[in-house]
């Protein structure tokens, strides 16, 4: 098993921000996840070929990495029940927020959107927040 270091984070975060900068400067595109997702299966719009491609490359992606790097395989302590909730609990916070993580607090963040400042900020929080009661106040390990 690989073990998480500043250098992996470094690498990682590097390439998400080219991504999105590389998405931004030839398409014009914010790269925010969620939006790609709910315009990709949208057929009546002609521009869903370039949410396809950029979803693609993501799955692809991951494909690689998994046959090229070894690692232990990923477990979960949870129900798949909670994790499809959690699933959809996602998913309708970000359509609410007009926007994932990777819209709001990658792409709007560095583009010095206030809108986006502010979406980060409030999900941060509540993330922060939802993390302290789980584990503080009702003893919850997730």
């Amino acid at each position: 098993m690989q073990n998480f270091t500043p250098y992996s984070a470094f690498l990682g975060g590097s390439l998400i921000g080219l991504s999105a900068a590389l998405l931004l400067y030839f398409n014009g595109r914010v790269a925010g996840i969620s939006g790609m997702v709910a315009g990709a299966f949208d057929f009546k719009n002609s521009e869903n070929h370039w949410r396809l491609y950029f979803l693609g490359g993501l799955i692809l992606a991951a494909v690689i990495f998994n046959l090229f790097v070894p690692h232990a395989p990923a477990t979960y302590s949870r129900s798949t029940l909670l994790l499809i909730i959690s699933g959809i609990l996602v998913g309708y916070g970000t359509r609410l927020g007009n926007g994932c993580t990777s819209g709001h607090a990658v792409c709007g963040m560095a583009r010095l959107s206030i809108r986006s400042i502010t979406a980060t900020i409030t999900f941060m929080s509540v993330a922060i927040l939802t993390v302290f009661i789980t584990r503080h106040l009702l003893r919850i390990s997730l």
